[in-house]
């Protein structure tokens, strides 16, 4: 097994719910996450999953100050014996909107993944590699934790930023809030992250890569990959309802703002 991601970690980098029904692969996904330190939780059914998630349950594991321990992410499969992984992901965020879910799932068609990134952060087919799998469930923590735990750690408290705006964009990254032209608009993590790269970087067009990059942490991303163009769509959905097109294209390179 490959060496920790996360070097020089003494806490553990968060806790994953792995939901899935095949023993097997939940043993070999746990395994493969407390080696990276992180703290796993494990469900074979949807109702299992959500008394795990609850953190006032007496199934939740405790948490070292006594207390429970918060799930930060949920590693669902798709296809579970009492329902549908995407369901119980719907279930879970609605619960509490600032948990990550990432999706197993063995069907790759678009509209499948489509499906799953709809209000999910990541996705992953099987068979899938291990590794490529804590990665995965890395890169999502590190842009999900700061938003689900307040944005700095307790003690450490940072001067306010001022609001980052571009045109009728007002993003505030203490809050972790969108406005346009002063209504709010409700974002995932992910599309939260999309947005705010797009807005440091201007009126410049950003390549795909660049974005795999900083937004994903994919330093190798499949050339055939289409999550940046399904989390585009998603934001201009959200944000040409409050106004004309702010998301431009730039075909063959990548994506900025008007």
């Amino acid at each position: 097994m490959a060496a920790p991601i996360l070097e020089g970690m003494t806490t553990a980098p968060g806790t994953v719910l792995v939901v899935e029904d095949e023993p097997s692969i939940a043993d070999v996904l746990a395994i493969a996450l407390r080696f990276h330190r992180f703290e796993v939780l494990t469900a074979g059914t949807v109702r299992e999953a959500l008394a795990l998630a609850d953190p006032v349950s007496p199934h939740a594991r405790a948490g070292s100050h006594g207390g429970r321990s918060p799930v930060d992410v949920a590693l669902l499969d798709v296809m579970l014996p009492d329902g549908d992984g995407r369901a119980l992901g719907r279930e879970l965020r609605a619960r509490r909107p600032e948990l990550a879910l990432v999706f197993l799932t063995a069907r790759d068609a678009p509209a499948e993944i489509v499906g799953a990134l709809g209000f999910g952060d990541d996705y992953i087919t099987k068979p899938f590699d291990i590794d490529v799998v804590v990665a995965r469930v890395t890169a999502v923590l590190r842009r999900t934790l700061p938003r689900a735990r307040g944005g700095t750690p307790a003690g450490d408290v940072l001067p306010r930023r001022p609001p980052l705006r571009y045109g009728d964009l007002e993003l505030d990254e203490a809050t972790y809030s969108v406005h346009r032209a002063g209504r709010a608009v409700e974002l995932t993590p992910t599309e939260y992250a999309l947005l705010r790269f797009l807005v440091r970087n201007g009126g410049r067009i950003v390549p795909k890569e660049q974005l795999l990059r900083h937004v994903w942490q994919y330093e190798h991303a499949p050339a055939e990959s289409t999550v940046v163009e399904t989390y585009i769509s998603y934001l201009r959905r959200k944000l040409d309802a409050l106004g004309p097109p702010v998301i431009t294209t730039r075909r063959g390179v990548g994506y900025g703002l008007a």
